[in-house]
């Protein structure tokens, strides 16, 4: 049996975007419970928590 490249790319990369996907709607959903936002818990950490810098998706971006 013989895959095309595009069958294979679907193989190995789905699973990844559907554990994504799912993954963000569990958690907005326990954030939406529980009445808490992104900005409140990046609050809870405190000053101490400081800027950060991170490479992401080929640019480098940093935190407000």
């Amino acid at each position: 049996m013989e895959l095309s490249a595009l069958f294979v790319l679907l193989i190995y990369l789905v699973p990844f975007f559907v554990l994504g996907f799912a993954g963000k709607k569990l958690i907005d959903g326990w954030m939406t419970r529980k009445g808490a936002t992104l900005n409140e818990v990046r609050e809870q950490a405190g000053p101490a928590r400081g800027k950060r810098t991170r490479f992401l998706l080929g640019f480098w971006y940093r935190e407000d």
